[in-house]
């Protein structure tokens, strides 16, 4: 199977120069782009959306850190390196866990207001896989919404300042490369393609360069029929990466959220979560049958890892012949979980349940990314000038399953990691801009296929996976038309519905053969057919394109 190393699209009508572009607007993008603005002399930061958009507003639970006296930076590695089963990076995980807290409280220094006890301290709560209260969360359920208020207002403070542009309402298309090396492999990363729609300050496709790129576009979960995620995580900068020559890693592993309101089988897109706090607070899991089942699963029964606790779901769906259970929250009362939940008692209300008094039908939905570019302790890939961070980074914290509210403070600490690398680079002159050049093999999906792709990518590395469901989806996207705008007759245009759906099918595509080629369970990943983990598995799986653009899988074994 071959992956086009650019999308089919017009030549760039306009150019603009920085010294280096920030790609995406959630914590880890806002960071970096604030943290770069006073040490590089230009910073673009580009957004799919509007500024204040992305999957960080949409953070229910909270972030981890140990901030309370009786907690360790030792401890939080512990639970980390558990949930992700056998796969983490140790050193990475010891970077997040003890510069965490200040990264934390400089937030706070910015403006994040997060809530507070009676002695008025922090509030620190406890979900799923932590053996302490570590979470800070903001406004109840609305940590994510009140981290991005905090930091889209810093940066529109400084909007005017000559050093930093924001482009909203663009979507980057791949990245630009300079001339390929000996062995045919792309060369350095020197800006990017992008298309701005709408209120931009520049229209159509242009071209943006710069001698660095922080890729910090967020996930892939639009490339299932049902997620958590935002409608703008189509994978785009993983897939861009790829595209230009990077490595990706951890791709196979998957985090389905246990606890999602479920509304029935045809219900598509952004779905509602139900926060793992409400669980870490002391509600139940009920089967069809009003059934408590988890007790007898895991010694921490409902505040077990999260994959533990969708599988447990998943086969007790399957064992009552249901599409759900249920979420008992019912005995915490209506004060408590109105105070303690006022986002999600709001979007539940909507719907027209009430947690204080009616079970919650609940069901397993993509929700993270474990996977992504692969990157060093300091943001950078291994193609020259391309960092990344937040979901669409493989730093290797969450190895194999993410800890619940790890992500935000992974999006923190190397965001502001990278940061400071490409700004020490760009004044050193060790990164210098190059000339770009064009990739041969373009390809353009057609947007109708959007759905077939979801759909694939549901029945092969879904939930539960086999070797041949596994090998039917992978069969059925290498059949998809890849050219569909040189396809008589087929309506395809490049254009941003296309774009999109031709990352969600690169993104299934190596979904789908990693999660194939890893036969065992672990995390993330499970395999009906190989429902055991497997120390000769315990290594990352690597994957980059060829020179002749044929996904490569190398194993990476992990140190102890």
């Amino acid at each position: 199977m071959r992956l086009a190393r650019r999308l089919a699209g017009p030549q760039p009508g306009w150019t603009a120069h920085a010294d280096a572009i920030v790609v995406g607007s959630g914590v880890a993008g806002l960071t970096a782009a604030l943290r770069l603005r006073s040490r590089v002399p230009r910073v673009l930061l580009v957004t799919k959306g509007p500024l204040a958009s992305g999957s960080t507003v949409w953070a229910q639970g909270g972030i981890a850190a140990a901030l309370d006296p009786e907690d360790s930076p030792e401890a939080h590695l512990s639970d980390t390196l558990v949930a992700g089963a056998g796969l983490c990076d140790r050193g990475a995980v010891e970077v997040l866990v003890t510069e965490g807290p200040d990264r934390v409280r400089e937030l706070m220094a910015l403006g994040a207001r997060f809530d507070t006890d009676s002695d008025g301290g922090i509030s620190l709560t406890r979900e799923g896989g932590h053996h302490a209260d570590r979470i800070a969360h903001a406004g109840g359920d609305a940590t994510g919404a009140e981290i991005s208020r905090a930091l889209v207002a810093q940066l529109e403070a400084v909007r005017n300042d000559p050093g930093i542009e924001v482009l909203e309402n663009a979507l980057v298309l791949d990245l630009l490369t300079a001339a390929p090396d000996a062995d045919g492999r792309p060369g350095p990363v020197c800006g990017v393609t992008l298309h701005v729609i709408g209120a931009g300050q520049r229209d159509g496709v242009g071209a943006a360069l710069a001698p660095a790129v922080i890729l910090a576009t967020g996930g892939i979960g639009q490339v299932y029929p049902s997620s958590t995620n935002p409608v703008q995580a189509t994978g785009d900068g993983l897939a861009a990466a790829l595209r230009a020559g990077a490595s990706v890693a951890d791709v196979e592993f998957v985090q389905f959220h246990p606890t999602v309101l479920w509304l029935g089988s045809g219900v598509k897109g952004q779905l509602t979560l139900v926060s793992e706090a409400v669980r870490g607070e002391g509600a139940m899991l009920l089967d069809t049958d009003g059934l408590r089942f988890m007790p007898e699963v895991h010694p921490m029964a409902e505040l077990a890892p999260r994959d533990v606790v969708a599988h447990a779901i998943v086969r007790r769906m399957a064992e009552t012949s249901s599409d759900h259970v249920f979420l008992d929250a019912r005995h915490l009362g209506a004060d408590f979980l109105r105070a303690r939940f006022p986002t999600i008692d709001e979007s539940l209300r909507a719907e027209g349940i009430d947690l204080a008094t009616d079970l919650v039908p609940v069901a397993p939905a993509q929700h993270y990314h474990s996977g992504g570019v692969l990157t060093d302790l300091r943001g950078r890939s291994d193609l020259e000038g391309l960092y990344a961070a937040g979901e669409a980074a493989c730093t290797g914290v969450h190895g194999a399953n993410r800890l619940a509210s790890n992500s935000l403070l992974e999006g923190l600490v190397y965001a502001y990691r990278a940061a400071a690398d490409v700004a020490s680079r760009v004044a050193d002159r060790d990164l210098v801009q190059r000339e770009p050049v064009e990739r041969d093999g373009v390809a353009l999906v057609a947007a109708p296929t959007r759905s077939r792709v979801q759909r694939l990518a549901a029945q092969g590395p879904g939930v539960i996976r086999t070797a041949a469901g596994l090998e039917r989806a992978a069969q059925a996207l290498a059949a998809v038309p890849t050219h569909a705008h040189e396809v008589p007759g087929v309506q395809a245009t490049p254009q941003a519905a296309e774009w999109e759906t031709t990352n969600l099918h690169q993104v299934a595509t190596l979904l789908t053969l990693t999660a194939l080629r890893r036969e065992e369970s672990r995390g993330g990943h499970y395999r009906e057919d190989f429902p055991e983990t497997s120390p000769a598995w315990r290594a990352r799986q690597v994957v980059r394109l060829t020179p002749d653009a044929e996904p490569e899988i190398a194993l990476a074994p992990v140190a102890d």
